[in-house]
């Protein structure tokens, strides 16, 4: 269920953008007829029509996203207060300029929030918030911990310059199609690709059973 919520304004994005990509004069004429305020001129156009109605769509999600979190009394993580504010500000701002480029720097702006936390904690305060978030589930020796973080550093910060490169190198519907496959893709190839490296440092719990 977290899960879900968790890539529900991605996969709406997602979503809205290919159905207004496939009907472009009928996102137009909407977009223009009720989100005209919104824009300037109060006008928008076929071509631009798609990322606007998903940006639209993104930031009333992720709003809802976190108004249900608040409204069940569960906990917001500060990273999805950050993405709450990129969406918000950067997706204003497509919306009004009738520009993607703002929306599109919405993943590398928010890669780098999370690795900049993840370095700042380790070299200023002396903190591993990775350990500090999984250290209950998973003992490992200080040195992998270490590893652990300095290799979560470098995936954000590759992952934030891939995505630009994707943006300014390709099309809109390319850099859709990767924000949601190649992302969420490669998030989950370097999960796994750390679950096999830790693997050999984690202790086996039913080896210390008796019997």
């Amino acid at each position: 269920m977290k899960l879900l919520l968790d890539f529900l304004p991605i996969l709406l994005f997602f979503g809205t953008f290919r159905y207004a990509e496939a009907h472009k004069a009928w996102a137009a004429a909407f977009a223009s007829q009720h989100l005209g305020f919104m824009v300037a001129g109060g006008l928008v156009g076929p071509d631009e029509a798609p990322v606007l109605l998903a940006t639209v769509v993104v930031i009333l999600a992720t709003l809802a996203q976190v108004t249900w979190l608040k409204v069940a009394g569960r906990k917001i993580d500060l990273m999805l207060w950050v993405s709450l504010a990129l969406v918000v500000v950067l997706g204003g701002l497509t919306v009004w300029f009738h520009s993607e480029t703002f929306i599109k720097w919405k993943p590398s702006v928010l890669y780098w929030a999370m690795g900049t936390a993840l370095w700042v904690s380790q070299a200023v305060f002396g903190k591993n918030l990775l350990r500090t978030l999984l250290g209950q589930q998973m003992q490992l020796p200080p040195a992998i911990w270490h590893r652990l973080n300095f290799a979560w550093i470098a995936f954000f910060a590759a992952m934030g310059l891939l995505n630009l490169w994707v943006a300014y190198s390709f099309s809109t519907s390319t850099w859709v199609n990767f924000k949601l496959f190649g992302g969420i893709g490669l998030m989950l190839a370097f999960t796994v690709a750390q679950g096999v490296y830790l693997s050999r440092y984690l202790k086996d719990d039913s080896a210390q059973e008796p019997g």
